[in-house]
């Protein structure tokens, strides 16, 4: 990207640093489109950075920020950041600016170079503004590029001209806006609409796209963020990229050319981050009802609850066993293969099954490791079971599966060794569902609490008060206990983590475990996050909730798992653990990876015979 582009970049980082959330209205969106063609084809928006700031500090990730024990426990790695210092400069910088919708924006994608256009509105006069912008300009361009730019007059303001190695760069100011681009035609037609010359709302701006419109309506009212995306270009793109490697223009993706627009935006909700995203296409799935009926299965040690609809035609060919499916792994092939060998097809799936399924994951106060269930409603109990032997045969034609029945439930396991790790992969079949697991324990519980009837998730408190937060949904839903999974990994993980600072002093040079805080002081401030899917207004609407939502959780694991990584390298962790020595972390079990894998107690290869199966441990 341009460098220049990166003062709005630098911008928009600190920004999100600082959090998301924002009660302003769509008029404050309009000041924004109404400023850029209507091809455009990427929208990034941000309202406005104080009120940003000033919502974060009431939120609950801040509050848990606040915790005296949090803040000591953080000093030592951030204070290890690089560049605190210019952070801290820059948030300064935009007190002193004020910026009010601070946008960034690709308006072509049509030829070799892409048009980046980015602007903000300041609080103080062009001078003061620059006395802010010109060091960021300095500091980027460097003093030889900045200090010596082109000047071009239009309209009586002076265009600056910034010649880069990837290309040139105009910044402009207008009244209290400040504007840079790629393009110089582009940045004097902003100047332009900035200026009310042209027609205010005329067919050529993006605020009269009629999917930009769409997108806009499904999004909340008021929003710290908004991204639009319109995919259309990118698809041709694609298309062209194929053809220019000799490929077919039909192997563009056929979902990619049926997405109108894309569209996501988040707030602030009660303290809370509430996502919201919106793809506009046609309508995915068959109509079908979505009950969460595997609800039933969910325990009150339940800290992940998920359930959607699908299209089995879709997941069918996913299987499809055709050497174009040969990315999805050989497992996935085989089960295509077993399943149309059986003769079962999506519509016969889908009259002894239906169209929905579920997942649990629960996590016992005295279990060391989460046990996880996927569930599948039963409509025909005699076939369900038929299906069920079929896909236990699949997935391991050789094992030494043992079936048995209790209390109407038909259950089928075997054992599977990896190492020293032994587990009992279950399906059990009922009337009402077919659950699949790792262990027999847990696939018995969900069965019994199914038939039950006790609903100990549904009932609770916190489930109630987070679903009653989305609207209903109509074609996913998801359900994560943060606490309960933040405490069952603080027991989990605690004695191994202080283990290994007290073997390992070098990591103590990056983070001080002794001062961790205690489970409850975290959990107390982490809320369950709740998601929901629904298909309305000619697209997808996903809403998402909690302290922090469902995407920023993914995100938050990816970073957390890379800063893991870097302590364990540079703590010299890997010179113990896979680096010569083979040893493992103290306190820390690490199965085994070979490929040997142990099939009911037989490893692969060996002449050793098969042990007589034991029977199925009464559930």
């Amino acid at each position: 990207m341009y460098r220049i582009l990166l003062i709005l970049v630098t911008v928009i980082v600190v920004g999100l640093a600082v959090g998301y959330g924002l009660r302003t209205s769509h008029k404050t969106s309009n000041a924004v489109t109404s400023l850029l063609p209507r091809e455009t084809v990427v929208l990034m928006h941000l309202p406005d950075l104080a009120r940003t700031r000033d919502d974060w500090r009431h939120s609950d990730i801040y509050q848990l920020y606040n915790e005296p024990s949090v803040r000591d426990f953080l000093g030592k790695p951030l204070g290890l950041l690089p560049g605190r210092q210019s952070v801290a400069q820059t948030g300064s910088d935009l007190q002193t600016l004020d910026p009010k919708d601070l946008f960034l924006a690709v308006t072509s994608a049509s030829d070799d170079k892409s048009k980046l256009v980015a602007g903000f509105r300041f609080r103080d006069s062009p001078e003061e503004a620059e006395k802010t912008i010109g060091p960021w300009r300095r500091n980027l361009l460097g003093t030889s590029a900045a200090s010596q730019p082109e000047e071009q007059e239009y309209q009586q303001h002076k265009i600056q001209i910034y010649r880069v190695a990837s290309g040139t760069v105009g910044t402009v100011y207008t009244g209290h806006w400040f504007f840079a681009a790629t393009d110089l035609e582009e940045l004097k037609r902003l100047v332009d609409r900035a200026e009310g010359r042209g027609t205010p709302d005329g067919p050529e701006l993006l605020s009269a796209d009629k999917n930009f419109r769409e997108a806009m309506a499904q999004m909340p009212a008021s929003y710290a963020l908004c991204f639009y995306l319109q995919p259309k270009t990118l698809a041709q793109k694609l298309t062209a990229l194929r053809l220019s490697a000799g490929q077919g223009a039909n192997l563009t993706p056929p979902l990619l050319k049926q997405i109108r627009s894309i569209c996501a935006a988040t707030r602030f909700d009660g303290g809370k981050l509430h996502d919201f995203f919106f793809v506009g296409m046609p309508e995915q799935t068959a109509k079908a009802a979505f009950t969460r009926s595997s609800l039933a299965l969910a325990g009150t040690d339940t800290f992940i609850y998920t359930a959607s609809l699908l299209d089995l035609p879709r997941q069918f060919s996913l299987v499809d066993p055709l050497p174009a499916a040969g990315f999805l792994g050989s497992r996935l092939q085989r089960i295509g293969q077993g399943l149309a060998a059986a003769g079962i097809t999506a519509d016969q799936w889908d009259a002894v099954f239906g169209s929905e399924v579920g997942a649990v994951a629960d996590w016992r106060s005295d279990s060391h490791w989460p046990a996880t269930l996927v569930a599948f409603p039963v409509k025909d109990f005699d076939r369900a079971k038929k299906i069920a032997d079929r896909l236990a045969r699949i997935l391991d034609d050789d094992g030494a599966w043992v079936e048995s029945d209790k209390n109407g439930i038909h259950y089928i396991s075997t054992p599977y060794s990896v190492g020293f790790l032994t587990l009992h992969p279950t399906i059990a079949v009922s009337d009402r569902f077919m659950v699949a697991g790792l262990d027999t324990a847990s696939v018995a519980s969900a069965m019994e609490r199914a038939g039950g009837g006790s609903l100990d998730l549904a009932s609770s408190a916190a489930y109630k008060r987070a679903a009653q937060m989305l609207p209903e949904p109509s074609n996913m839903f998801a359900y994560v206990d943060l606490g309960l999974l933040y405490t069952r990994l603080d027991a989990a993980l605690r004695p191994m983590l202080l283990m290994s600072s007290a073997f390992m002093p070098a990591m103590n040079d990056y983070v001080d475990m002794s001062k961790l805080p205690s489970a409850e002081i975290v959990a107390k401030h982490l809320s369950p996050i709740v998601s929901s899917q629904r298909y309305q207004n000619n697209g997808y609407v996903a809403e998402s909730i909690g302290p922090v939502t469902l995407s920023q959780t993914g995100i938050g694991v990816l970073l957390i798992a890379g800063a893991g990584a870097f302590t364990y390298q540079h703590a010299g962790l890997g010179a113990l653990n896979g680096g010569g020595l083979g040893l493992p972390i103290p306190g820390m079990f690490i199965p085994s990876t070979s490929p040997n894998r142990v099939w009911s107690g037989k490893a692969a290869g060996s002449p050793t015979p098969e042990p007589t199966p034991e029977p199925l441990a009464t559930p």
